[in-house]
């Protein structure tokens, strides 16, 4: 394939860029060149950024997958089906984020009340993340969310459940941005066969 990347070079992009060309996967500096004639597009930027990426690919009727969060889903979503051109993005593209939430939505069945806490690199501009705002509307009961933001960090969170006389905490720790590049290769994969619109979450792919 041939993609068009967003954010190539930095901390979270040039991981996952590595990773695609260990695939075989030609990729291009979106920012030089341009989405036109590739298959898809990656964005992991900022996101202010975001929303006029997507309008690039599709005028040129490029899918897109999204890794950056903070954005609009809703204006994303609008634009792509007003193209008739598919997106897709994740809010953490690790495979055990993807479990996490899951756990999570089953022990809100059972503990009364939960609280999130979200640690990230001191670089990530939004807060709360898109991982811990994914998890507190599946867990459907509007738990408190605590950010952290510092230097050594990469991508953690805890949800903390608590009931009589007992707590359980389920936490899912990134220590590398590796964690991300199966996720995203499996998106990309995926990304051309799915409707028009900005189809959200791993969960969906899996």
């Amino acid at each position: 394939m041939r993609i068009a990347f967003f954010g190539v070079h930095g901390k979270t992009g040039a991981v996952v860029a590595a990773g695609l060309g260990v695939r075989g996967d030609e990729v291009v500096d979106a920012r030089n060149v341009g989405p036109a004639g590739c298959d898809a597009a990656v964005d992991f930027t900022t996101p202010d950024a975001v929303t006029a990426n997507v309008e690039a690919c599709l005028t040129a009727g490029v899918p897109v997958v999204i890794g950056t969060t903070g954005f609009d889903l809703d204006t994303v979503d609008a634009i792509a089906r007003e193209a008739g051109v598919p997106c897709f993005h994740a809010p953490n593209f690790a495979q055990g984020a993807v479990l996490m939430l899951r756990l999570a939505e089953d022990a809100a069945r059972v503990f009364p009340r939960a609280e999130i806490v979200e640690l990230h690199s001191e670089a990530k501009r939004d807060a709360p993340s898109g991982t811990a705002k994914a998890t507190a509307a599946r867990m459907g009961t509007d738990p408190a969310i605590h950010s952290v933001r510092l230097p050594g960090l990469v991508a953690h969170q805890e949800v903390i459940f608590g009931g009589p006389g007992e707590t359980l905490t389920i936490r899912h720790d990134t220590t590398s941005r590796e964690a991300f590049v199966p996720g995203v290769l499996l998106a990309l994969e995926r990304v051309r066969g799915l409707p028009a619109g900005l189809t959200i979450g791993l969960d969906a792919l899996l």
